[in-house]
């Protein structure tokens, strides 16, 4: 008699959570406010005004943009706000930061939208591999969304998972 393997991972009741589908698609732009500064540092307001007039701001059509400076210049408030609205007819989505922050901010809009009602009492293991780069900050906040409603939580793959969480009966 030969014994047969038999694959207990399919056959568990185990829900794969991948993250990476929560990936907007879409060209990531850092936008350096530097460059409209005189010799990087002072920001001259009528120059500001006209250099933000005369760019093309249709390059970044559909881009997702993170707006940030590279120098240690004080800049007022209303510089990156000004910006903005030059950017803001063209552009799907603008923040004040580094790409990882836009990038955070993108799942973070994602997970917000997400119905649980699916997960509710079900076991479920949050994938840890992916191709496109999910920023540890996702994780924690899809765990913060999902511990609530959910009967356990792992992460990794069903072969290999962490427990992190069990909800007490």
């Amino acid at each position: 008699m030969v014994d047969s393997i038999v694959n207990r991972v399919s056959k568990s009741a185990l829900i794969t959570f991948d993250l990476e589908k929560l990936y907007q698609i879409g060209t990531r732009k850092s936008i350096d406010l530097s460059q409209w500064l005189d010799q990087g540092l002072l920001l001259k307001e009528k120059e500001f005004r006209a250099q933000l007039k005369a760019h093309d701001w249709r390059a970044y059509q559909d881009h997702f943009i993170a707006l940030h400076c590279s120098t240690e210049a004080i800049l007022p408030a209303w510089a990156s706000l000004l910006v903005t609205t030059h950017l803001q007819p063209y552009v799907r989505k603008v923040v004040l930061g580094t790409l990882k922050d836009l990038e955070v901010q993108l799942f973070t809009e994602e997970i917000q939208l997400l119905d649980l009602s699916q997960y509710k009492d079900q076991p479920l293991i949050i994938k840890g591999c992916s191709e496109k780069k999910v920023p540890q900050d996702a994780y924690v906040q899809l765990i913060a969304k999902l511990q609530p409603v959910v009967k356990s939580l792992f992460y990794g793959e069903a072969c290999s998972s962490v427990p992190l969480f069990k909800k007490k009966k």
